[in-house]
């Protein structure tokens, strides 16, 4: 994850998520986008990972999933995600939209993925 200076701060479509500090491994937590889209933040390993809180398959909240190593699993139907590029395990087709990481003077931001 990049870790930038003030100077460097790319563009105003990042999203605020608070500080790194407040996330300890295994943490995580809900992030609203202005939008009003929340995005699912965790530290797996001391490595932080955004994603769309929606399943795909049903729009189900994946914010009580469990996550082991890098597998989150929905809450509603057990299909399992990689957190490091949103692939459904069982069909890599199925995506969760991810969100970059970034820290920036102790803070966490999240750029949001590209929609065409």
């Amino acid at each position: 994850m990049p870790v930038l200076s003030t100077a460097t701060l790319p563009d105003t479509a990042l999203i605020a998520a608070g500080e790194a500090r407040d996330l300890p491994p295994g943490g995580r937590k809900l992030v609203f986008a202005p939008g009003g889209e929340s995005i699912l933040l965790l530290n797996v390993e001391g490595e932080f990972y955004a994603l769309e809180n929606s399943c795909p398959h049903a729009g189900a909240s994946m914010a009580s999933g469990s996550c082991e190593a890098h597998v989150l699993r929905c809450p509603a139907h057990g299909l399992q995600f990689n957190i490091k590029n949103g692939q459904c395990t069982a069909s890599p087709g199925l995506l969760i939209p991810m969100y970059e990481t970034l820290i920036l003077d102790g803070k966490l931001w999240l750029r949001p993925p590209f929609k065409a």
